[in-house]
This record gives C-alpha cells, sequence and structure tokens, in this order.
C-alpha cells in the first residue's frame, strides 16, 4: 500500500483526483448531516401537523419559493457571471456584491407589494381565515428577507472554493431550526409558528455568513452602475422566464390547490418534502461544479469535456435513486407516516420527475454561469406548448396523472436546455476557427 502510495502521489494527474475525492467526500459528508437535520425537521412537521395545517403550510412555503424566484430574477446569475471574472481581486468582487444585494433589495419590495394579495386569497380559497392568512404571510418575512442576501453572499467562498464555513455555518442554521421546530410543534402545532420557527435561525446564520463573505470580498465597496447594466442585462433576458418558471416550477401544488381537495395538497406537499432529501445532490453541484464550471476558459472543447463528464455523472446517480424507490416504495413512504402509506406509485413518479428535473436545473446553472441567457421567446413558448400539450394529455385532478405531466413537463426541458447548450458551443467553435483563419 505505502509503493502504491509513493508511486502515485506525485503524478498531476492523482493528485487532482484525490483532490476531488477528498472535496467531495467533505462537501458530500456535511451535506448529508445537513439534509439529515432539514430531513428530521421535515417529517416532524408532516407527522405532528395536522392534515389541514400542513396544506396551509405547503402553500405558504410554495409561495415562499416563489417569492424568492421573483426576487432573483436572475440577479444571482449575473453576480455569479460578473464574480467569475474578478472573483480574485477583492476590491471589485466586493463591488459586484453590493451591486447584486442592492439590486435585490429593490427588487424584494415591488415582489412583496405585488404577490402578498394573491397569497391571502390562495391561502383563504384552501380553508384559511383571514387572520390565519395574515398571520402566516407574516411568519414567512424572516425566511424571505434572509433569503435576499443568503444566495449572494455565498458566492464569493463557492468561487474560492472555501466550502467548509459555509457547511458548518449551514449546520448550525439548520441545528437551530429543528430545535425550535420540534419545540414549537410539540406545544402549539400551528403553520405560521411552524414557518416562524424556521426562518429565525437563518437571521443568526446570515450574519456569520457575512464574516466567512468578508475574507473574500470587500464590505465597504458601493454599487457600480457599470456592474449594475451587465447584471440587469442578464435580468432583462431571463425575467419573462423567471415569472413563468415561478408558475412551471410549482405548477404540481397551484394546480392540485385549484382543482384538487386540502389531503390533496397535503399529499403533494408530504411528497415534495420527502424528495427533498435528493437536494444534497444538487446542493454537492452548485457548491462545487457550477463555480469551477464558471471559471473554466472560454474553449468550446474544454467547456464541452466538462458538459458531457457532468452530464453522464448525474444520468447515473439519478438511475441509482430511480431504482432504489423502484424497489422499495413502502420502506421509503414509512418515513411519512401512515396518512401516506398508500402513495407507492406516486412517490416513484414524483422521484422520477425531480431527478429528470435535477438535469433540468444542471443545465440551467452551467449555461448562466457563463453569462448565457436563453432567449425567453424561445424557452416560454416550447414551455407554454408543453403546458397546454400536458394538460390535454393527462389527468391532472388525481395525484398520478400530476406527476406524469410534471414527468413529461420536465423531460422538454431537458432537451431543450440541451440544444441551446450544444448550439452555443458549436458557435463558440465557429467562432475560434474563425479567428484562427483570420490569424
Amino acid at each position: 500500500m505505502n509503493q502504491f502510495i509513493l508511486k502515485y502521489k506525485d503524478n498531476p494527474k492523482y493528485l487532482k483526483l484525490f483532490d476531488w475525492v477528498k472535496l467531495i467526500s467533505i462537501t458530500g459528508g456535511a451535506q448529508i448531516l445537513i439534509q439529515a437535520i432539514g430531513m428530521i425537521s421535515g417529517i416532524l412537521i408532516i407527522r405532528m401537523l395536522p392534515t389541514n395545517e400542513y396544506a396551509l403550510y405547503t402553500l405558504a412555503n410554495t409561495m415562499l419559493g416563489t417569492l424568492m424566484m421573483l426576487t432573483d430574477s436572475g440577479i444571482s446569475s449575473g453576480v455569479m457571471s460578473q464574480s467569475g471574472k474578478v472573483w480574485e481581486d477583492k476590491e471589485k468582487l466586493g463591488i459586484v456584491l453590493a451591486t447584486g444585494l442592492n439590486l435585490r433589495r429593490k427588487f424584494a419590495l415591488v415582489v412583496i407589494i405585488i404577490m402578498t394579495p394573491f397569497l391571502l386569497y390562495i391561502l383563504m380559497t384552501n380553508g384559511a381565515s383571514w387572520f390565519t392568512a395574515i398571520l402566516l404571510a407574516v411568519s414567512l418575512i424572516p425566511a424571505f428577507t434572509t433569503s435576499l442576501s443568503g444566495a449572494l453572499l455565498a458566492i464569493p467562498p463557492k468561487l474560492h472554493q472555501d466550502i467548509l464555513p459555509l457547511q458548518k455555518n449551514q449546520i448550525a442554521a439548520n441545528i437551530g431550526r429543528l430545535l425550535m421546530t420540534a419545540v414549537t410543534l410539540f406545544v402549539f402545532p400551528f403553520a405560521f409558528l411552524t414557518i416562524l420557527a424556521s426562518g429565525v435561525p437563518q437571521i443568526w446564520a446570515n450574519l456569520n455568513l457575512r464574516k466567512i463573505t468578508n475574507k473574500f470580498a470587500s464590505k465597504s465597496q458601493k454599487p457600480d452602475p457599470l456592474v449594475r447594466k451587465e447584471i440587469l442585462k442578464i435580468v432583462k433576458k431571463t425575467f419573462p422566464g423567471t415569472v413563468y418558471f415561478c408558475l412551471y416550477s410549482q405548477i404540481n401544488i397551484w394546480l392540485i390547490s385549484f382543482f384538487g381537495t386540502s389531503d390533496n395538497v397535503a399529499q403533494v406537499g408530504a411528497l415534495s418534502r420527502l424528495v427533498l432529501v435528493l437536494g444534497l445532490f444538487f446542493v454537492v453541484y452548485s457548491t462545487l461544479v457550477t463555480p469551477r464550471f464558471s471559471k473554466l476558459p472560454a474553449k468550446w472543447d474544454l467547456l464541452l469535456k466538462r458538459f458531457i463528464q457532468i452530464t453522464i455523472g448525474i444520468v447515473v446517480m439519478d438511475i441509482m435513486i430511480i431504482t432504489v424507490v423502484w424497489f422499495f416504495p413502502s420502506e421509503v413512504l414509512w418515513i411519512l407516516g401512515d396518512k401516506y402509506a398508500n402513495l407507492t406509485k406516486e412517490i416513484l413518479l414524483n422521484v422520477i420527475g425531480t431527478c429528470i428535473g435535477f438535469i433540468a436545473g444542471a443545465y440551467v446553472g452551467m449555461y448562466t454561469s457563463r453569462g448565457w441567457v436563453l432567449n425567453p421567446v424561445i424557452s416560454i413558448s416550447v414551455s407554454l406548448l408543453s403546458i397546454a400539450s400536458g394538460a390535454y394529455l393527462f389527468d391532472l385532478a388525481h395525484l398520478q396523472g400530476l406527476f406524469l405531466y410534471d414527468i413529461y413537463l420536465v423531460s422538454i426541458q431537458v432537451i431543450m436546455y440541451l440544444i441551446y447548450i450544444l448550439y452555443k458551443f458549436r458557435e463558440m467553435k465557429l467562432h475560434a476557427e474563425h479567428s484562427h483563419q483570420n490569424g
């Protein structure tokens, strides 16, 4: 064994492989712990909240995701793109970060004014009183406000691959969330208090995240008009797609809230919460792969090679996950409790859709990290056609039809993103050949 180590320890290729194994082990191990803590919190909520309260909890959390996406509207992609160009300069990185944070605060105010009435309406149509709906809306404030800065503050450490402090911070926040959620559920099992308990620990986590970020980005910098202009270029191109994606990404919840019952909403919410454990893989991917893909030289052959490697890795992982759920659906559903034990076909369909969606999300992360933006006219047109045709093909009043509909939609998204990325590689190749001929 010692001779084997000595033989390969100085080989650059093997050193790089060992570095990757070490990095993935550390990142993956921490993310497993983070996801495990989050999973325990989620299972406590599913098991201890009454079905009607869990339905309201699901709707409020779904709206929180919508608020976050609208508030971002491509800002984080713009910040990642601009940060990838200046990541080694602390002052310039601080300027990019300050500009992104300033834009997000302005977007947040507009989003809150527009979306709050819709949130109150959808909660009340699913059984909430005026008073309960207002309490639920207010309970979202801590999680929403911390999300404004959290995703952007994490970009500098990710670019510098200073992953461990980020994960320690996440672990501490999740432990705090678990403790507060458990105490709240045992004493007062209400949806609005559960949401509040989940959001409060993130305030402390964001304060600590700011300290981590300050090592790489100067906190004294002011927003820059030129950087804002570059970020807004991406925002303008992605905003129509973001509005559509807010509907599309949560379409199961919105459809079942209109066509189904509160029990159906709770079932979809419970299954969605269960497959959130798969978020472990997406977090590892977005933490390790996206920033590195962003920093790669603008060489089409290198980018294509990395793209193929990433795609193969994700597909293999998806097949393994789906196989486990296929053979052991009852064992997986045991986690949710007796209320959801009969959803064996639904959980498999939900996992398949989630795994395909992971591929779509990975593709979006890759091309936006390079500053590429798919024309929203194309993306929205294709998506609207798929939504309309899928609504005709599948029975949306039942869960199985709803999850088949989701698989259909995300599959079309993957094909569309794949074609676009390959088109960009071809564009880069032609440009390189033209430059070579002129040179």
